[in-house]
């Protein structure tokens, strides 16, 4: 297997920064992350980037918010009023709570503004309207899974990663 290509298993080390520099996902220190092409589980524009490369290359590429996670919606801002939540809960700008949608589905948002009377969250997921910017690394292609699924590398319980 010179080149990857869908259905197969690639192993790729990475850096995902933002346009101002910050790095928002990383490999380094964890297990290379490994995808089947084609299979849908990363962004559209990071499989992309995948296809025709060889083992050992590096890329360097940037991704668009429509080939990663959409552009923002402010219409997925909500404000409720602070009387709503329990006095004991504290929240701070920034924190992640679940919100409870119409249909009784847990949704995690971002808690962008509180004050005395109101709270404000935000559903939209935190890289929406993004423009992502990668530096890969193939390091593995594979006709099988070289990793468990059940153990992603990353350091997480799997629930919050979306491996």
């Amino acid at each position: 297997m010179e080149k990857v290509e869908n259905g197969i298993f690639v192993s790729v080390d990475y850096k995902g920064t933002l346009q101002n520099g910050e790095v928002f996902d990383t490999s380094s220190g964890r297990q290379p992350l490994e995808i089947q092409i084609g299979a849908g589980n990363v962004i559209k524009g990071f499989e992309e980037a995948l296809l025709g490369m060889s083992l050992n290359e590096k890329k360097s590429f940037n991704i668009e918010p429509e080939d990663a996670y959409g552009q923002r919606d402010e219409s997925l801002k909500r404000v409720f009023a602070r009387a709503e939540v329990p006095p004991e809960i504290d929240l701070q700008v920034g924190q992640i709570v679940g919100i409870r949608s119409q249909e009784g589905q847990q949704i995690p948002a971002s808690i962008v503004q509180v004050d005395d009377e109101n709270v404000t969250s935000d559903i939209n997921y935190p890289l929406a309207g993004e423009v992502l910017h990668f530096e890969i690394e193939v390091v593995g292609i594979s006709s099988t899974p070289t990793q468990d699924p059940d153990e992603c590398g990353q350091g997480c319980d799997c629930s919050s990663c979306g491996c």
